[in-house]
């Protein structure tokens, strides 16, 4: 894939930080990963489930303070928003999904069971999708924030 020519659609709640809701978990190690996929080109659509009004509570807030604390740019919240000059459909558009509900997503689990993304097995997904170089991965090794086992025969 192209650097610059990316949208990832991204899930907040167990997938940029731990299971929680309504409040915000705690770090699993998102932010370094999603810092560089921002610098590579790739734009971040969130897609969440949290909304302004969830039984009088806004719950979607947090999760974008999330983002503006840690200075990741979103291209769009629950929508990307160029789609609508192609499409009417209400999905939005991505060329790669990060969700810890989706099928075959690397997740770690803590004691209690509560499942979350594994961000150093997702960062060498993203390598193989081109997204992330291997200096990339070099450097988030280097830096402590991920690990990355390697084999050799």
């Amino acid at each position: 894939m192209r650097k610059g020519s990316c949208v990832i659609v991204l899930d907040f709640d167990g997938t940029c930080v731990k299971h929680a809701y309504p409040a915000v978990g705690k770090d699993i190690g998102a932010e370094p990963v999603l810092k560089r996929l921002v610098a590579n080109g790739c734009d971040l659509v969130l897609s969440t489930m949290r909304s302004r009004d969830s039984e009088g509570v806004d719950t979607l807030q947090p999760s974008l303070d999330w983002f503006e604390k840690r200075g990741i740019p979103l291209y769009g919240v629950n929508e990307n928003p160029t789609q609508k000059v192609w499409t009417s459909s209400p999905k939005a558009y991505g060329n790669i999904y990060i969700d810890d509900g989706a099928l075959g997503a690397p997740l770690k689990a803590d004691a209690d069971g509560s499942a979350y993304m594994d961000w150093s097995k997702a960062s060498a997904y993203l390598y193989y999708m081109g997204v992330l170089s291997g200096k990339d991965l070099m450097d988030l090794v280097d830096e402590g924030s991920i690990e990355l086992e390697i084999k050799t025969k």
